[in-house]
This record gives C-alpha cells, structure tokens and sequence, in this order.
C-alpha cells in the first residue's frame, strides 16, 4: 500500500475493483480474474498476491512493488505536458512478479518471444505477448504518415536489455521487450540532469507531443509524464492507458 497524493487534479478515482477489473482486461492472453487478494492465470500457474498490505514510501514502492501499488497513480493522457508533483511516476512503479508472469522470468524466456519490427530504417526486437509488438507497429504506421517526426524516432536508443533500472533494484521494462527509447539527441533523463531521488532539476521537453499522443493512443506510457523523466522512454502498459480513460484523466488541465 503506497500512501501517496497519487491522481491528479480533475481526474476522478476509480476504486481498486475498478481499476483490477480494467488489468485483467489489459492482458487477456495471460489474466483470468480476481480472486479476493489474488490475481489469477489461465496458465494455471500460482495466484499472485495483489497488495502485501505494507505501507511504503516512493523509493520503497519503487523497489518492491505489488500490483496494488502500481496502479495507484493515475497516468494523465494527451498532447499536452503537465509539470508532475514530486515523485508522481505513474508507471515507474511496477509489479516484477507480474510483469514477469506477463512476459517472462528470465532473459531466455523473454527472449523466446521477440519478433522484429521494422522502425524507420531499423529492426527492433519487441515481445509479441500481451499485444506489445502489434501496438508499437501500430504507433509506427501513425507516426510514418508524419515523416518530419522521423527524426526524433531513429536511431532508437533499443528495446529488450534484460537489466534493472540504472540504480535502482526493479526491473526495467526493456527487460521484458516492451519498452523503446527514441533518439537519444533529444532526450532528458533525470539522472544524467543529476538529479537524486526526490530531488530532480527540470527540463524542457524536446520531443513532440504528437508522438506522445500517438503512443499513448497504442497502449504506451511516456516518461516525460514522470517527475523523475526519461523523456526518450515510452513502455507498453494498457492496463495504465485503459484506467486513465476511465478516470478521464487529461494532460491538458
């Protein structure tokens, strides 16, 4: 349980049935339902615990997150940017236990479901479970009717790196297939801003909200949203995208 100030202003807040409800719906190849504190599988594979009942400052969320405690903030949709309170990180905060049910416990077995997707001269290697290689080939075929974009969406800084967050204990979602880092030319992180947790410098955002919008249309989340930014980063969680619309949770007020 994560005690946090975690929706933003004007978004309503649908209660943890509600937004339970809108993952299992997300991810349909692996989630069957909600069985009082579980999720449960169609591989017929063990439940997995929803909220471990601790109460867990940001850091600590980040670190060992449970399901419940990654989807307690609400993602705020559009082309338009919002300056993010301290440590609202809406994705960042993530379930390794289920994301790994999702899409694989180790790097072999992620591995074994990449497919390639042809990305503006380059061939990326993304994971075709839950959707994610369809959605971003999707995202590719908006953005190629836009071709003064390209320039911000190649050379990709890559997608599958089984590794965890640059200092931290969690998985990144690269590890799983379902991330992509744009050009790299145009990108702020908060760690190379020298920022440290809780602390972070701003930014001016340098990628176009068009392509934000075109991801977020697809199921992706952007790390421009985060306090703690990574603005070249967008990873596949509709499950995120699915309970923003819900809230009717907007960027652009």
């Amino acid at each position: 349980m994560l005690l946090l100030a975690a929706f933003p202003a004007g978004a309503a807040e649908p209660d943890l049935a509600a937004r339970l409800e809108l993952l299992v719906a997300a991810y349909p190849e692996s989630l069957a339902g909600v069985e009082g504190n579980t999720l449960l599988f169609k591989d017929g594979g063990p439940p997995l615990q929803i909220d471990d009942g601790r109460t867990k400052d940001h850091q600590t969320a980040l670190a060992t997150g449970d399901v419940e405690d990654s989807l307690r903030q609400i993602y705020p949709l559009g082309a338009c940017e919002r300056t993010p309170e301290v440590d609202f990180d809406p994705g960042r905060i993530r379930s390794d236990a289920l994301m790994m049910r999702l899409y694989g416990a180790s790097a072999k077995a992620v591995s074994a479901d990449l497919v390639p997707v042809e990305w503006f001269g380059e061939t990326l290697r993304v994971t075709k479970r839950q959707g994610a290689a369809a959605a971003l080939e999707k995202v590719r075929d908006a953005l190629a009717a836009r071709p003064e974009l390209k320039r911000y969406l190649s050379p990709s800084a890559g997608v599958f790196n089984w590794r965890k967050v640059s200092g931290a204990k969690n998985m990144s979602v690269h590890s799983f297939g379902a991330a992509l880092d744009l050009n790299t030319k145009f990108a702020d992180y908060w760690v190379w801003s020298g920022g440290k947790p809780g602390k972070v410098p701003g930014y001016a955002n340098k990628y176009p909200l068009e392509i934000v919008e075109i991801f977020e249309r697809h199921g992706f989340v952007w790390g421009g949203r985060w306090y703690h930014y990574d603005t070249m980063h967008f990873e596949y969680r509709p499950d995120l995208i699915a309970i923003a619309k819900a809230a009717g949770a907007s960027a652009c007020r």
